[in-house]
């Protein structure tokens, strides 16, 4: 059994472009700074996708489903599933998108009528820290599951509906941390300590409900990771380039005239 989320994309969203800043391939997927409603750049380094956060800001993760059929997409924000708050696995409940369809996941999922949201925060008050899982600090992960035919054929003669949220098998398939690991990592940087991560913020409400979805295939079609830290930590790692100012040429005997010549001697014609 699976929950469909009632409420579509919020009023400013729903008219706004992800374009060059969304990642993926079967579907788009961004992070939005939910107070300017503007997407947060993205920079690719050394295999990874970055993000600069900053602290005390909430930000959702977009999802819009590229697809002409229903989506899975299962979320995690810090190692931490965003709808059932279990350590992360392919396995769990995710969201389901129809044809086309996007949302704003914008927080932890409380009940089917209300969210925490996320909100950038000092690590020992992120929400992965606080309840004693502080290894997958800095990292948002989302793995993607196209439906199994018989199934995307029957939800396709029924009403477009809004995307839903969905529970797969049981049978656990590895955490979404360890699938990050193996698409690959920062080896050989000496990475400081994340300073972000993502915090329980106020209540908000969001609806879902109950729907079906039988998966393709045990494994993700697809799995997008985007890490996150302060902006001063990605200065730091290279990740995002220093400006460079235009410095003044020095001189190495600024108290001495010009080069000159030997003078003509008083009264020399």
């Amino acid at each position: 059994m699976n929950y469909l989320v009632r409420v579509a994309l919020t009023g400013w969203l729903a008219a706004f472009s992800l374009g060059a800043q969304a990642l993926g391939r079967l579907a788009e997927i961004s992070l939005v700074d939910r107070e300017t409603g503007s997407v947060l750049a993205t920079h690719y380094f050394k295999g990874d996708y970055w993000v600069a956060g900053k602290p005390g800001a909430r930000y959702a993760i977009v999802i819009r489903n590229r697809l002409a059929e229903r989506l899975l997409a299962v979320a995690a924000v810090d190692g931490v599933n965003v709808i059932s708050g279990d350590t992360a696995a392919w396995d769990q409940v995710g969201y389901v998108f129809a044809a086309g369809q996007g949302y704003e996941i914008a927080g932890w999922r409380k009940s089917d009528a209300e969210i925490a949201a996320f909100e950038f925060t000092a690590a020992p008050d992120a929400y992965a820290t606080r309840t004693g899982r502080p290894a997958n600090l800095g990292v948002i992960g989302v793995a993607l599951f196209r439906e199994r035919l018989a199934t995307r054929l029957e939800s396709q003669a029924e009403s477009p509906a809004p995307p839903t949220a969905g529970r797969a098998a049981d049978n656990a398939l590895g955490s979404l941390a360890g699938a990050a690991s193996a698409l690959g990592s920062l080896a050989g940087i000496d990475e400081p300590m994340a300073k972000l991560g993502t915090g329980h913020g106020r209540r908000e409400h969001s609806e879902v409900a109950s729907t079906d979805f039988e998966r393709l295939q045990e494994h993700p079609d697809e799995i997008i990771r985007i890490r996150y830290d302060s902006r001063e930590n990605l200065l730091a790692l290279g990740v995002i380039p220093r400006a460079h100012s235009a410095w003044p040429r020095p001189n190495p005997f600024p108290e001495s005239p010009l080069a000159r010549y030997v003078p003509d001697p008083p009264g020399y014609r």
